[in-house]
């Protein structure tokens, strides 16, 4: 934990107040401090030290009785000093173990490490589903299923799959299905989602001439912003693990608290909102006021990227701003690269 206005006892003492506080929940003292970090300084020393990071809004008395509670500004310090660690090889196995499972759709792994991390954490695990605009296409294949309907399948990059009915007017014959499929599969194969609805009246300009064949390519090519704007992970609902342990936390003891943790569970599309700018690479930590809804305030939103080539979305937890950081940053990052490999 580093921080140019902090000397190294302020330093030492904020991280032991920290500490205290995320272990116990309870504010935290200068005896307690002295009993418990081998600071080497009297408890004097130490309540004054603790008195001047109350002025400089580093610690605050939640009564005046009490002792001190550490500040989100005390934990971004805190955070932005910490140095990357593995998770414990216990954690690291249950996730491995939970994880690795053969011919699962995506969004079933992420549910599942939302809420294997959840149980790791004792936090809310939760996940937004990978962005599919910039996903690139590596097979497409166009069936007759009936007279006036067509299946087109997608196979996108890191392992993804979509189908889309597409409807036609009257009967095509199976030839010309097949050569429409064929055409459509050599001209965007390559392209991502979002090249071939740029592109695709242009790509197609020269193509077609039997029977049928350019009525079929005109259905694509007027509904390429429909055909080709797939719904992904990132529209639907944040994932979530389950909030049961969440709620056993002292945070959470109050009715008022509980029903803030309550009606954010049931508003994922606040938590979505929330997770779709972290896409970028990376680990984000979010801590109390720092993040932009004011309903969020009483929380730390920790969360990390998943990448496979163009495909991206978002793994990670949620819980009060009082949590055992380095051990959720080691969970989230190890998570999140797993999930990468997976999409591999």
């Amino acid at each position: 934990m580093t921080n140019v206005e902090l000397t190294e006892r302020e330093r030492k003492v904020l991280e032991a107040v920290i500490e205290s506080y995320v272990l116990t929940a309870e504010p935290a003292g200068s005896r307690t401090i002295a009993r418990r970090f081998p600071l080497g300084v009297s408890a004097a020393t130490i309540r004054n030290t603790m008195s001047d990071l109350e002025e400089r809004g580093y610690l605050y008395h939640p009564h005046t009785s009490a002792g001190r509670i550490p500040t989100d500004r005390a934990y971004r310090v805190y955070v932005d000093g910490l140095v990357p660690t593995r998770p414990h090889p216990e954690d690291e196995s249950a996730l491995h173990r939970e994880l690795r499972v053969e011919n699962t759709p995506i969004e079933e792994i992420l549910q599942k490490a939302a809420q294997v991390l959840g149980v790791l954490t004792h936090e809310l695990g939760l996940a937004v589903g990978p962005s599919l605009d910039h996903a690139v296409l590596e097979r497409l294949e166009l069936i007759q299923v009936s007279s006036e309907r067509l299946l087109l399948v997608l196979a996108l990059s890191g392992g993804l799959a979509r189908t889309i009915f597409v409807e036609v007017a009257s009967v095509l014959p199976r030839e010309a299905v097949a050569s429409v499929g064929a055409v459509l599969h050599d001209r965007l194969a390559g392209l991502s989602l979002r090249e071939i609805r740029t592109t695709l009246r242009e790509r197609l300009r020269d193509s077609g001439g039997a029977r049928g064949e350019t009525e079929l390519l005109n259905i694509f090519i007027e509904e390429a912003d429909h055909l080709f704007d797939l719904p992904d992970g990132s529209d639907k609902p944040v994932l979530l693990g389950s909030a049961a342990l969440l709620a056993e936390q002292p945070e959470f003891s109050s009715n008022e608290q509980m029903r803030t943790l309550l009606e954010l569970t049931e508003r994922r599309d606040l938590l979505r909102d929330a997770l779709r700018a972290r896409r970028g690479p990376g680990l984000t930590v979010s801590i109390g006021g720092e993040n932009m809804d004011p309903r969020l305030n009483a929380f730390t939103i920790v969360t990390s990227s998943y990448v496979y080539g163009a495909v991206a979305g978002v793994i990670g937890v949620m819980g009060p701003t009082r949590m055992p950081y380095q051990k959720i940053v080691a969970l989230v990052e190890h998570t999140s690269r797993l999930m990468g490999d997976l999409l591999r």
